[in-house]
C-alpha cells in the first residue's frame, strides 16, 4: 500500500471538483438573476395596476359626499380620500380625467391635452398604457392650489364644464384634470369641491 503523502490522486481531483462546482453555482446564479431581471418588471406593473384600481374604488366611493362650496371662505373641507402611489421608473404618468400624451411622444408639453372623463391612465416608459375606467356619473378632476387666504381652490382658466363632453384643453389653461408624473410615491389628497352648482374633485398637492 502507498503511503498517504504519496497519494496525490485525491489533491489533484478535489481542485477540479471545486472548479466543476463553482462553474455549475455562477450559470445558476446568472440564470436567477436574468430570471428576476424579467420578473420584476411583471411584478412592478402587477402592483402599479393594483394601486390604479385601488385608487378609483376610492375615487368613486367620495362622489357621493359633502362637496364644499368655494364661494364660503369659512365652511368645512369637503370630502377627501387619499390615493397612495409607489411609481416605479418604468412609468412615465399617471393622470386623471385627462389625456395629456395623446401623441403618445412622452413629452407632455408638445401637444394638446385631451379630456379622458372618468378615465385613470397610467402610461409606461415604452409607451403601453393602461386605462380604468370608473362609470357612473361624471366626474371633473381638476388641480387646486392654495389661495393667499391659505385655503385650497382650484386653478383657475377658460374651462367651461358645460362644454365637457366635447371639449379639449390646452396645456397652460385651466388645469382640468389632474397628472402625476412618476417615478414617485407618497399619498395624494383629492377634495370634493363645489363652484356654481358644478362638483369637482380637486386635487390638494
Amino acid at each position: 500500500m502507498k503511503p498517504f503523502f504519496s497519494n496525490t490522486a485525491a489533491s489533484d481531483t478535489i481542485p477540479l471538483k471545486l472548479v466543476v462546482y463553482l462553474g455549475l453555482l455562477a450559470v445558476v446564479l446568472l440564470f436567477s438573476v436574468r430570471a428576476w431581471e424579467n420578473t420584476t418588471p411583471v411584478l412592478e406593473a402587477a402592483k402599479t395596476e393594483n394601486q390604479l384600481d385601488e385608487a378609483a374604488l376610492a375615487l368613486r366611493s367620495i362622489q357621493s359626499g359633502y362637496a364644499r362650496e368655494l364661494s364660503d371662505r369659512h365652511g368645512p373641507d369637503g370630502t377627501m380620500c387619499s390615493l397612495s402611489f409607489s411609481l416605479p421608473a418604468s412609468v412615465s404618468f399617471v393622470s386623471f380625467g385627462v389625456d395629456p400624451d395623446p401623441d403618445l411622444s412622452g413629452n407632455l408639453s408638445d401637444s394638446e391635452w385631451t379630456l379622458a372623463n372618468n378615465t385613470l391612465i397610467c402610461q409606461y416608459a415604452d409607451g403601453v398604457r393602461k386605462r380604468v375606467l370608473m362609470e357612473g356619473p361624471l366626474i371633473f378632476f381638476c388641480q387646486g392650489k392654495i389661495n393667499e387666504k391659505r385655503r385650497w381652490e382650484p386653478v383657475r382658466g377658460l374651462f367651461d364644464p358645460g362644454t365637457a363632453e366635447n371639449s379639449s384643453l390646452q396645456a397652460g389653461g385651466r388645469q382640468v384634470g389632474v397628472v402625476i408624473e412618476a417615478p414617485g410615491s407618497g399619498n395624494f389628497i383629492f377634495e370634493l369641491v363645489s363652484e356654481n352648482g358644478t362638483r369637482y374633485t380637486m386635487a390638494r398637492f
